[in-house]
């Protein structure tokens, strides 16, 4: 018999900036006519139906001032669209047009378009470079950076997709003016997040400063935007590919968020579901010792504080939650687990190193009656 071995080791570097800002788009035009992204002279511009609307003009005549050919590809807004099956709508239709390795994406958007856009990016032609223009909070405190991409399946959300950088994200604030009350107060969940895990700066400066916030106060929204970034970059740097475990605390509020959001078919919205599993931590939290009542009560005034709800609402079965928790893709071997705040500011961590805490079945519901 023989052997032969294939080496293959390479340095590779996924660095890329982060612009945040007001009305970017002659950043964008800049950026394409410089090449980031590399000898791509067709972009495929991807969004959802709402953001065409708003900004899939501005975006094109972008690309077209940089020299560029465009073609845009639409599909339904929300996060039913987040499937295989568009994905294998938008690359049929960007192979029918001709577009090969030449070319490159633009993904404009939320956190669904970033997330699918990115990963069609990782897929197509076997991978081409793409970068995020971020219209919603929540694409700009969580989907926009950090290179996860993926689509939902029946089953469960995220299970299906990979780790694929952008050349560069666009965080424009301006366009959050255009987003309804309820699409803000859902991408806070995400900015709480950040700070009941990691930043109790911001954490503080949310509790200080959420009117001006709501109300889309320039400053205030650059503020949180920025602290998200280092928030999430600190936790990225540390383990981009989720090899060390450290990146699981990204999970907070997740895994009971993730099954809210499902089993209410999508009418909680994604941070709205995060703000209800950020409460089923905290009390959990609260059990093993790593938080107290003062600190509950402070994270649920500043959730409803964002105009977020921190009770399940009537529709969602807690038996059918518990059921669905365990479709959660951190569950290792069968087993429940929940990363927990530590605090203000930072999570717990366990036997092993693990950033996650093996529950029960039975401590798990009892965890759910209380939200």
């Amino acid at each position: 018999m023989g052997n032969f071995h294939v080496e293959l080791k390479k340095v590779v570097d996924d660095s890329y900036n982060i612009e945040t800002g007001c009305d970017l788009w002659d950043m964008l035009k800049t950026d394409l006519e410089s090449g980031i992204l590399g000898k791509s002279k067709k972009i495929a511009l991807i969004t959802d139906s709402t953001v065409m609307e708003l900004y899939g003009k501005k975006a094109e005549e972008a690309i077209k001032q940089a020299g560029l050919s465009v073609n845009t590809y639409v599909f339904p807004e929300g996060e039913k669209s987040k499937t295989r099956a568009t994905k294998e709508m938008l690359e049929d239709a960007m192979l029918a047009d001709g577009l090969k390795r030449d070319c490159g994406v633009v993904a404009l958007g939320g956190g669904v378009v970033t997330d699918l856009a990115g990963f069609l990016a990782g897929t197509y032609c076997r991978g081409i470079p793409y970068i995020s223009y971020a219209t919603t909070v929540l694409a700009a405190a969580d989907a926009a950076v950090g290179g996860k991409t993926a689509v939902d399946t029946p089953l469960a959300t995220n299970l299906i997709g990979l780790f694929y950088q952008p050349k560069k994200v666009y965080i424009d604030v301006a366009t959050w003016k255009t987003l309804p009350a309820r699409q803000v107060s859902s991408g806070l969940a995400e900015t709480i997040k950040h700070g009941c895990l990691g930043d109790k700066e911001l954490f503080e400066y949310l509790e200080a400063n959420m009117e001006k916030i709501r109300a889309l106060d320039p400053d205030a929204c650059k503020y949180i935007s920025e602290a998200n970034v280092k928030v999430k970059y600190n936790v990225v740097m540390n383990d981009e590919r989720e090899e060390s475990g450290y990146r699981e605390v990204l999970n907070l509020g997740h895994t009971v968020g993730r099954a809210a959001e499902t089993l209410s078919n999508y009418t909680l919205t994604h941070g709205e579901a995060v703000s209800i599993g950020l409460m089923a931590q905290a009390y959990l939290a609260e059990k093993m010792g790593f938080m107290n009542n003062t600190e509950i009560k402070r994270l649920e005034d500043l959730l409803l504080g964002a105009g977020l709800p921190v009770r399940l609402p009537g529709s969602v079965s807690r038996d059918e939650l518990l059921e669905k928790l365990y479709t959660d893709k951190k569950v290792r071997s069968g087993d429940l687990r929940f990363v927990l705040q530590k605090g203000i500011g930072n999570v717990a961590t366990f036997e092993g190193g693990s950033y996650a805490l093996k529950v029960s079945k039975q401590q798990a519901a009892e965890i759910l009656k209380l939200i």
